[in-house]
């Protein structure tokens, strides 16, 4: 099938900022996360997978890697980690389970960890700038081909931005599969794909078996 309406791959490039908040200790980290932007949440959380396309860290986010590294508290960084980012229907749920999981963690203990040789936590917030990637494509066949050859930062802005900043549950690319080329089925596999265990690039790798499986089946079945 040609769809009406191609599919135009970007990618980005992240623009930071520092709103000037820090933390020394468990404590400051709770407080500043209840007053930072929520932009800064993102950054911390979503952004490390633009930043890491492998996510080879032990921890995927920015709030448990500080706590293991530099306040070597190794339980409040075990739970920070578990907090799976694409659970939450917007970035506030977010990070009021994050507040949440802290606050409880710091109940129990008297005194609060706190850097000692490490270095304080620097909240940073980013703005997404969108690049012209050069490739469209009307086809399954062309945009499998165009998936496998894009920076991985196209798929950062084209499923977890668009999940995450523009509400689009199962991003851009599902939705497109499923309302240009008319495969629901194929749209809703692509769509519960979660960069939670892999990254960016294990998101591509799962993406590209879903889409040879089923042009594989088209071709079995004389329809492309």
């Amino acid at each position: 099938m040609v769809a009406a309406r191609p599919f135009v791959f970007s990618g980005c490039i992240e623009l930071r900022e520092i709103p000037g908040h820090r933390a020394r200790d468990e404590r400051e980290l709770l407080e500043k996360l209840e007053q930072v932007p929520v932009g800064s949440v993102y950054y911390h959380t979503h952004g490390v997978f633009l930043r890491h396309p492998q996510l080879a860290r032990a921890y995927p986010n920015d709030f448990a890697n500080w706590v293991a590294t530099h306040i070597r508290d190794q339980v409040l960084a075990e739970r920070l980690s578990i907090v799976d980012p694409f659970h939450f229907s917007s970035l506030e749920e977010l990070r009021e389970e994050l507040i949440s999981v802290i606050d409880d963690h710091i109940s129990t203990l008297h005194p609060v960890p706190r850097v000692v040789f490490g270095d304080p936590f620097f909240f940073v917030q980013s703005h997404l700038l969108e690049i012209s990637t050069g490739l469209e494509a009307r086809t399954l066949e062309e945009f499998r081909r165009c998936l496998a050859a894009v920076d991985a930062s196209a798929i950062y802005l084209h499923v977890l931005d668009a999940r995450a900043r523009r509400g689009l549950e199962g991003g851009d690319f599902a939705h497109w599969i499923g309302d240009e080329l008319k495969l629901p089925a194929l749209a809703e596999e692509v769509s519960r794909i979660s960069p939670y265990l892999g990254g960016l690039e294990q998101m591509r790798r799962q993406s590209l078996r879903l889409l040879d499986a089923e042009l594989d089946r088209g071709a079995h079945a004389g329809e492309r």
